[in-house]
């Protein structure tokens, strides 16, 4: 198989329930990376430009589902379902879909940012 030209790893870690951190998982990080999938292959991009692959966690659980493009060093938060045909309509145009993007104090814990750690 050829090597792509971007590879995003979605974080299917899974916890127990009623962890504070949550996880990727509880917050339908499976079924994203099923439609990230499927939306790659209609368009036919799964098989030279993109693949979808499974993580663990990505250490972002709170804004999670979460999701890293390399070699862009590119991470996503709060991905939806809903959100996959526009994700790839920007990596078919080389683009970022800026509204995902993670911000540097989203990779804090929450408990972290109200301490001012």
């Amino acid at each position: 198989m050829a090597r792509r030209r971007r590879y995003l790893f979605v974080c299917v870690n899974r916890r127990p329930d009623g962890q504070p951190r949550g996880s990727c998982a509880a917050r339908g990080s499976v079924e994203l990376h099923a439609a990230l999938k499927a939306e790659l292959a209609a368009r036919q991009l799964d098989r030279f430009e993109v693949r979808a692959c499974t993580s663990s966690c990505l250490d972002a659980c709170w804004v999670g589902p979460c999701i890293a493009v390399t070699p862009d060093d590119v991470f996503y938060g709060r991905v939806t379902v809903e959100d996959v045909p526009e994700l790839v309509d920007a990596l078919e145009r080389d683009q970022r879909l800026d509204r995902l993007l993670l911000a540097p104090e989203d990779f804090l814990d929450p408990k972290e940012r109200r301490s001012g750690g």
